[in-house]
């Protein structure tokens, strides 16, 4: 599978622009998504720009809503983030393709009140301090979005347990980016991503990190976060 582009498109249902990406051929999907995630054949994936204060909690209405705005049919993945959409931060290497839209105005720690080092977050202004168990705000009874969002592409398909270490490999790689840049936190609430594989390609069996398949993810999206805290 050659990895595709995707392409920021506008409707009424997401005035701050939508990603989408579509493939010629069937492609299987693994993701944390909302909408369409765990193991699909999507037809489409979105990554749908929303306000800070959005507040929907029908997102499979939404994004179908979204679909309808662009003519598009069929299932698909949807993330939303309140990061700008229209500048996705790209990196690729030896096949693997990874797009990244990186909002960390609410970080946290996935282990809220475990002890954290005294110089994490120094890169942060949000008033909760690292290792407290102060909530996200929440808008319209949900964590309001910063999101981090993954899309990872490759040019094999994954067997089995190789799908999940792919999407742990891409989370380490992005906490690694983030730890690295001072952020206080490990992510945010509401990150996702979706690793994407052609169905009808031979399937590896591993992508950890010390894989062959595993190191290009961790590198592509390890360098895609990074430069997306830097914009």
């Amino acid at each position: 599978m050659v990895a595709v582009e995707p392409v920021l498109a506008m409707t009424d249902a997401a005035p701050r622009g939508v990603l989408v990406w579509y493939w010629q051929a069937p492609v299987t999907a693994l993701s944390s998504a909302a909408v369409g995630g765990g193991v699909s054949e999507p037809d489409w994936v979105f990554n749908i720009g929303v306000d800070s204060g959005y507040g929907r909690t029908d997102l499979a209405e939404h994004a179908r809503e979204v679909a309808t705005g662009l003519g598009l049919e069929g299932q698909g993945v949807a993330l939303f983030t309140a990061a700008n959409v229209d500048r996705p931060s790209r990196r690729a290497e030896d096949g693997v393709t990874v797009h990244a839209t990186v909002g960390v105005s609410h970080p946290t720690w996935a282990a809220a009140g475990a002890p954290v080092p005294s110089d994490a977050g120094a890169k942060t202004g949000d008033p909760a301090q690292p290792g407290t168990d102060a909530p996200l705000p929440l808008i319209g009874g949900t964590a309001r979005p910063g999101t981090i969002n993954l899309v990872v592409q490759l040019p094999v398909a994954l067997a089995g347990g190789g799908g999940v270490n792919a999407v742990i490999t891409a989370t380490e790689a992005k906490t690694q980016a983030l730890v690295e840049a001072g952020v206080d936190g490990t992510g945010t609430a509401t990150d996702a991503v979706v690793v994407v594989w052609p169905s009808a390609a031979a399937p590896e069996r591993f992508a950890g990190p010390r894989s062959p398949w595993g190191e290009r993810i961790a590198r592509s999206v390890h360098a895609a976060v990074r430069a997306g805290l830097e914009e």
